[in-house]
């Protein structure tokens, strides 16, 4: 493999371990227009538990790509948004959505598919 294919591979290898997952993508996507509240993105994303969203949202605000605001008021009310550097994201959340409706357009079977 050329030094080149080998960066490339680093760099997808980087994107995975900061977006890789079940719920991440989801979760950006939720949190693209605005920022939401813990509760707000448990109802958005079925099927998440709360120590699932819990985890992801510590592991993507680590990564910096996402900010827990906190508001000194009682009772504590806290939110969840894009940092700045995160917003770099939403082209990449766009052609996501994109090619998934393209690909639902294919009339392609969404089902996992085995190997061969």
């Amino acid at each position: 493999m050329s030094e080149r294919q080998t960066e490339g591979t680093e760099f997808v290898q980087t994107t995975l371990k900061v977006l890789g997952g079940k719920w991440k993508i989801l979760i950006l996507w939720h949190l693209k227009d605005d920022a939401k509240r813990f509760s707000e993105l448990k109802q958005l994303i079925p099927g998440i538990s709360e120590k699932m969203l819990v985890q992801q949202l510590r592991e993507l605000e680590r990564d910096g790509v996402v900010k827990r605001n906190v508001y000194s008021q009682i009772p504590l009310k806290v939110s969840y948004s894009f940092s700045e550097y995160g917003r770099s994201l939403h082209p990449v959340l766009k052609a996501l959505c994109d090619w998934g409706q393209e690909h639902l357009n294919q009339n392609i079977d969404p089902s996992p598919h085995s190997l061969l």
